[in-house]
């Protein structure tokens, strides 16, 4: 307490100084109109920068969820897209009554739920690339369910722990995809070799198929990973196969897996089903002798 009297005493012509100061710059502004004028409009001009910059702030910070709301936006789209394509397809058909209307795509929705997750590692240089994504058994993700982002096909989840899953994607040697070339419906393997991480091939496309350069590649449907539909690429270089009974597609992947941040692991009520029945069939066939 002394020291605060001691303090005072000492720079007591400096306080009472600003506090005239101060009564008389409230004064000059309550009782001139003009200085009045310019202190509220510098005020408002001062909270309104302020304000800009906290909107700046919170806007950042929400472009991660508005990411993930448009990455699931985005591939709902692709699945309508892909329903009427299919559709309009098949009206054409079944007007020269050769085929009849396939499902509603409302049917197809029900049965897929979908898992947003984010990319927590990746890698892009290796031949056998893997990523880790922020969900994991505990979210309802298990081994063998497809993965994908709002421009195309990802990967397949091959382990889980509680809160992590580790995904081959189709940038690893071990991936194999099976693909299907829209409109056409001919349908290959989706395979990397290593190397350039936009380039793929489709693998075993038949000798009689019809396509052309910049045709979409898009997921077949014949596995029980992936539903028909989802984006892979376009065609880029055409090839024959080693052994000259097939063709083999260089297509320019339409998923960018450098820049993966959001991605959906596909929850299909039907996978477990049907990847049961698969293996029954199997184990079946290798207990059936073969007869000569």
């Amino acid at each position: 307490m002394d020291n605060l009297w001691s303090f005072i005493e000492n720079h007591f012509h400096w306080l009472l100084f600003i506090i005239l100061e101060a009564v008389s710059v409230v004064m000059i502004f309550s009782y001139n109109s003009y200085q009045g004028s310019v202190w509220v409009s510098s005020a408002n001009a001062f909270a309104g920068k302020v304000y800009e910059w906290q909107s700046g702030v919170e806007h950042f910070f929400s472009l991660t969820d508005q990411n993930a709301i448009l990455t699931q936006r985005n591939i709902a789209l692709e699945h309508e897209l892909d329903y009427l394509r299919q559709q309009l397809t098949d009206k054409e058909v079944a007007d020269n009554g050769t085929k009849s209307y396939t499902p509603g795509m409302d049917s197809v929705m029900r049965e897929l739920h979908l898992i947003p997750a984010k990319v927590i590692a990746n890698s892009v240089t290796n031949s056998e690339n893997l990523i880790t994504i922020d969900k994991g058994s505990s979210n309802g993700i298990r081994p063998d369910m497809g993965v994908i982002c709002g421009s195309g096909v990802v990967g397949v989840v091959y382990l889980t722990s509680s809160h992590y899953s580790v995904v081959i994607p189709a940038l690893n040697k071990r991936s194999r995809i099976s693909c299907s070339i829209r409109g056409r419906d001919y349908f290959g393997y989706l395979t990397w070799t290593g190397g350039d991480p936009t380039k793929a091939y489709v693998e075993d496309m038949p000798r009689h198929a019809k396509f052309k350069r910049g045709d979409w590649v898009e997921t077949s449907g014949y596995s029980s990973i992936f539903p028909h539909g989802v984006a892979v690429g376009k065609i880029e270089k055409i090839f024959n196969s080693k052994d000259g009974l097939s063709y083999r597609l260089q297509i320019g992947l339409s998923t960018d897996f450098a820049r993966l941040r959001d991605v959906c692991v596909i929850n299909d009520s039907t996978m477990v089903e049907r990847m049961r029945l698969n293996e029954a069939t199997n184990d079946s066939l290798m207990l059936m002798p073969i007869k000569e």
